[in-house]
């Protein structure tokens, strides 16, 4: 019926695109937009492995291989969502995430409609109240940091590793550049539960040209 092939794309565009539109307010690399048009895509594979069965039956075509290619062949698309930015790697929930909306595209595409719906209210719940949750759990709390270090080159792996060997998770840093002896560095990080400030403060305190500013908890 041709209704049902306009409201398996509507679907595929509405799903792809609350997920997508999550990661569109949070400026990611693949927005509204993108996870739309997977989702409707994958939708439309699956609809044409279904015509390919009804118009060529002789042939026995198989179904499952369309979709197959698009769980493979999104990786692709994800792993240009992944970038490296100088000691961090950001895009890997986005990547994840057009992962899991071309499994949702699927899913509509052999109407599947109430996994569907299910997947795309848990891939929500995922990507915005579970990151709210991780700031309630012990050992997950970003910490800032903010340090005035000599602007040479080598400083901030000096801090890096006494970092790591202390367990603290480095989930970003930034540096002001400027052409001065001194330069403030910002670091985002996650303690290890039982960890806390005071006990980071005193170990980067050992480093040369390493000066602590305070900040308000």
């Amino acid at each position: 019926m041709y209704w049902e092939i306009v409201v398996k794309l509507v679907l595929g565009m509405v799903f792809g695109g609350v997920i997508g539109l999550e990661r569109e307010i949070g400026n990611r690399p693949a927005g509204f937009r993108t996870h739309t048009l997977v989702c409707m895509g994958s939708a439309l594979v699956m609809m044409s492995a279904e015509f390919l069965m009804e118009a060529y039956p002789a042939f026995e075509p198989d179904p499952a291989r369309l979709g197959a290619q698009v769980i493979s062949g999104i990786g692709f698309l994800g792993a240009g969502t992944i970038l490296k930015d100088g000691s961090r790697v950001r895009g890997l929930t986005t990547a994840a995430s057009l992962w899991v909306v071309a499994c949702i595209g699927l899913a509509i595409g052999m109407g599947f409609y109430w996994g569907a719906l299910a997947a795309t209210l848990f891939s929500y719940i995922t990507l915005v109240l579970l990151k709210k949750f991780e700031g309630y759990v012990p050992g997950l709390r970003d910490k800032e940091l903010t340090l005035e270090i000599h602007n040479v080159p080598g400083q901030v792996a000096k801090i890096t590793n006494v970092l790591a060997v202390l367990n603290v998770r480095v989930r970003d840093i930034r540096v002001n550049q400027g052409d001065g002896e001194t330069t403030q560095a910002y670091f985002n990080l996650v303690f290890p539960p039982g960890m806390d400030k005071q006990t980071v403060y005193g170990e980067l305190s050992r480093l040369d040209g390493v000066q602590l500013i305070p900040e308000n908890d």
